[in-house]
């Protein structure tokens, strides 16, 4: 396997370490609040004391960029935890039993995949109302069926490998093909496809907050920073820069890391 995809882990984890340490690590630094208004101070650009400048409000930006940081990653977080394990039953279930129930599972997950994830989230958060609980929510149900679909394929596979065969005719039930014998050849599978899932999200949840539609509006979401900010684009560009800086390093990072592991789990995709 090539070295480079190596370095798209390091250049990966690089990237998500930086944006978790301003959100995480860089409070415990600089002690600031993001409601604090300064009017004298309005739309001020970065300086010693404000690194990332004011906003209209004269609020430190970079306080709301590391509030947005917590807020991202933890929607992602939950949004593909709660995805996976659905994906990772519903596609155990296609895949091993197949027939009849393969056909209905697979017509029920081509007539979610017939919506685009983004404008369903959209349709289910605008009906619900916006809140985080609503957010994951609504991209929970439109996020499982790209991770059932693809633990449907490698359950078809696996489970006419001999080991799954011979646990079978030793006697071993359903249940116990699938927890021990296949699930655990699929943790590899699972982990580059979460990585994707969760630059996926953080678009989504970045998307459905410039809207209005994802965090409460006194949640100072990147989305909802990149919305703000765009109002004062010639005379303040430092309150869209920064967040969307931090939204295309934490998306970019995720994506390098999903690109690495692919490869170093699959040497032939390096080829």
């Amino acid at each position: 396997m090539s070295k480079k995809y190596f370095y798209f882990i390091y250049a990966g984890l690089f990237g998500i370490a930086l944006v978790l340490f301003i959100g995480f690590a860089l409070p415990l630094f600089f002690d600031f609040d993001p409601n604090q208004m300064n009017l004298e101070e309005q739309l001020k650009g970065p300086s010693a004391k404000h690194i990332m400048g004011q906003d209209e409000n004269g609020s430190d930006v970079l306080a709301k960029v590391s509030i947005g940081a917590r807020v991202s990653l933890s929607v992602a977080l939950f949004t593909v935890i709660f995805s996976a394990f659905i994906g990772l039953i519903i596609g155990s279930l296609s895949g091993f039993f197949g027939g009849k129930v393969d056909q209905i599972i697979m017509r029920f997950i081509d007539m979610v995949q017939a919506f685009p994830n983004f404008l369903l989230a959209l349709a289910l958060v605008a009906a619900l109302g916006p809140s985080i609980k609503n957010l994951i929510l609504a991209m929970v149900l439109t996020g499982w069926s790209g991770f059932a679909r693809l633990v449907r394929g490698e359950v078809l596979y696996i489970k006419e490998k001999e080991f799954v065969q011979g646990a079978r005719a030793l006697g071993a039930g359903n249940f116990r093909q699938i927890t021990k014998y296949i699930w655990p050849n699929l943790y590899g599978t699972l982990s580059v496809q979460a990585t994707f899932a969760m630059a996926g999200a953080i678009i989504t949840e970045s998307g459905l907050s410039f809207l209005g539609l994802g965090a409460p509006p006194t949640t100072p979401t990147w989305g909802a920073l990149l919305n703000s900010g765009r109002r004062f684009l010639e005379e303040a560009p430092h309150l869209s820069l920064f967040p969307g800086l931090a939204i295309i390093i934490f998306i970019l990072g995720f994506n390098l890391l999903g690109d690495g592991l692919r490869a170093y789990l699959d040497p032939k995709s390096a080829s």
